[in-house]
Formats: C-alpha cells, structure tokens, sequence
C-alpha cells in the first residue's frame, strides 16, 4: 500500500463518473492507504467544482468525517514557504492548492503525491527534488 497527498483532481474525478480519469482514479484510490492527507485550499477547489453534484459534495465531507481523508496542513503555519513557491513557479502560475501540495510533499517524505495536474511534473520539492507522484501519465 502508499501513504498519498491527494490534489484536487483525483478528488473530482472519483466523484465524477463522466470524468475522463474516473475508473483510474476509482483504481488507484483502492491502492492507498487511508487516510488520504489533504489541505484546505484543495478541499476547497473541490467542493467549488463538484458544486452541481450536491450528493458527492456530501460525500467529501463525509470522507472527512470517516477519516478518510486527514486535514494535515494549516496555511498560517507556511507563509513565507508558500510565498516562495508561488514567486519561483509564476510562469506557470501556481495556485494556493498546488503550492500547499508541493510544500506537504516536503513535510511527509513517506507520501506521494496523487494528482491528474501535469503541473507537478515541472514542480519541485527543496527547490531541486522531483516530487513522487501517482500520476496517469
């Protein structure tokens, strides 16, 4: 089994059966080990774009309750980190949820990063180090 970071996308796409990454993500998800670390910005995306889908809505929120998914990252506590990611990927741009991702990646070395974003194979944990990441590609 793997310890997982999981961004935005596999999210949806496990709630979203018209989602092209559906049945890989389904897959994959049956592969981790629970829980499931997450941040709240992705939470957030999450819920913004499952908003037509009121009862996956519910049902994120009850991986929260069931320990499923952990909240293990608080913004206030990495500022200045997340600052700097976000100044050194402006080209691409980098949103808030990918930086918190990036910057979980550093604090749990045991954790991969499940993601659909191709955003994560330019990313870059310590300014240098690929990030491990479970990724269709």
């Amino acid at each position: 089994m793997t310890a997982a970071i999981v961004d935005t996308g596999p999210l949806v796409a496990f709630f979203d059966r018209a989602e092209r990454h559906h049945r890989w993500t389904v897959s994959r998800m049956k592969e981790l080990d629970a829980p499931l670390l997450v941040c709240e910005p992705v939470l957030a995306e999450t819920m913004y774009l499952l908003s037509r889908f009121s009862k996956a809505q519910q049902a994120l929120f009850g991986l929260l309750q069931n320990g499923a998914l952990k909240l293990a990252f608080h913004v206030e506590d990495h500022v200045a980190e997340l600052r700097a990611l976000h100044a050194k990927y402006r080209d691409q741009p980098m949103s808030l949820a990918d930086a918190c991702v990036v910057r979980m990646a550093e604090l749990q070395e045991d954790h991969k990063v499940f993601t659909l974003d191709s955003d994560f194979l330019v990313y870059r944990k310590r300014g240098r180090q690929a990030i491990e990441l479970i990724y269709p590609g």
